[in-house]
């Protein structure tokens, strides 16, 4: 490695197959396929806001994997650490549309997902190490050997901020709640940002309060806490100070990237060293566009855009 990444994110990768039409997958005849995966999405939309971004996992050696290479050189996030792994199939995913506030997902990932088949000895640790930011997920750790790689991943940071625990809590990939919550606590000791919603918070620290929650996860070794709140808004807090940001209202179509696209522009305010305020208003509108559209990977924000969103709801 010569030159670092300002974001690399480990795990999750497939094919998103999304609605044209809201209501029951029994009753749509349309679909339009993106690039899929949590983590994969949040260096996307690293990616649309300059950040040099890279993904670990790994895909089947089918089409649907070749389309996962074409697209993330299309959107700009480096691909050298995404490797074939035979004998698998590339996951895919389908959701319903029932706007504003349900949309079911459904996981194509069975016997077992290729991104849970990284192995701790084929990782770059030099490169996991000198990227500016790691971004680790939950659903990482549900199985072996993506556990232990995951692991070893977090460990190699030294706990160099900011090292993100997304807490991406997917209970149909685990056994039960609480080797969840086993798994996840190990896993924060080695993280300094951890953030998700109020379930998968409650996963974490059996809280869905919001704030004992945060504080929970500031004592697991967390130094920034943040916790979704839907349309409720954020909270964040670290050990010094409390940051609440309201939800920016737009008409929702497809809530399902909005994690997504506030993890990259969360990402992209820790790289700036904004305030922590001025960092969660950015990813909370960055988040509020994404929900606004039908795609995920596509349809992640660039600068310009968030802004104007920001300044229109200062205006409100």
């Amino acid at each position: 490695m010569t030159n670092s990444f300002d974001v690399i994110t480990m795990g999750r990768i497939g094919v998103d197959f999304y609605p044209t039409q809201a209501g029951k997958l029994s009753d749509v005849k349309l679909f339009q396929k993106f690039l899929g995966g949590s983590p994969t999405n949040v260096a996307v939309a690293a990616a649309r806001l300059g950040r040099r971004s890279a993904v670990i996992s790994r895909t089947g050696p089918d089409p649907f994997g070749a389309f996962v290479h074409d697209a993330l050189r299309t959107y700009g996030v480096d691909d050298r650490f995404v490797t074939e792994c035979t004998g698998f199939q590339t996951p895919i995913t389908f959701c319903e549309l029932f706007p504003p506030d349900h949309f079911p997902i459904y996981f194509y990932r069975a016997p077992k997902a290729p991104d849970l088949e990284i192995y701790e000895n084929e990782l770059d640790i030099e490169a996991i190490q000198s990227a500016t930011l790691y971004w680790a997920t939950v659903s990482g750790l549900s199985v072996e050997p993506s556990r232990s790689a995951t692991m070893a991943a977090l460990r190699s940071r030294r706990h160099s901020h900011p090292t993100v625990l997304d807490l991406d809590y997917r209970p149909t990939f685990w056994d039960s709640q609480k080797a969840a919550r086993d798994a996840t606590r190990i896993a924060l000791a080695n993280a300094t940002v951890a953030i998700g919603n109020l379930d998968e918070v409650e996963m974490a620290v059996d809280s869905r309060d919001p704030h004992v929650a945060a504080s929970r996860l500031l004592e697991l070794g967390a130094e920034i806490a943040v916790v979704k709140l839907g349309p409720m808004g954020v909270l964040a807090k670290t050990r010094d100070e409390v940051v609440e940001v309201p939800t920016v209202l737009v008409e929702v179509l497809n809530g399902l990237g909005a994690g997504d696209a506030f993890g990259g522009a969360f990402c992209h305010g820790l790289l700036a060293a904004w305030s922590l305020e001025k960092t969660i208003r950015f990813a909370n509108a960055a988040g509020a566009i994404v929900a606004s559209r039908l795609g995920c990977s596509d349809a992640m924000p660039t600068f310009d855009e968030i802004e104007v969103l920001i300044e229109g709801a200062n205006r409100a």
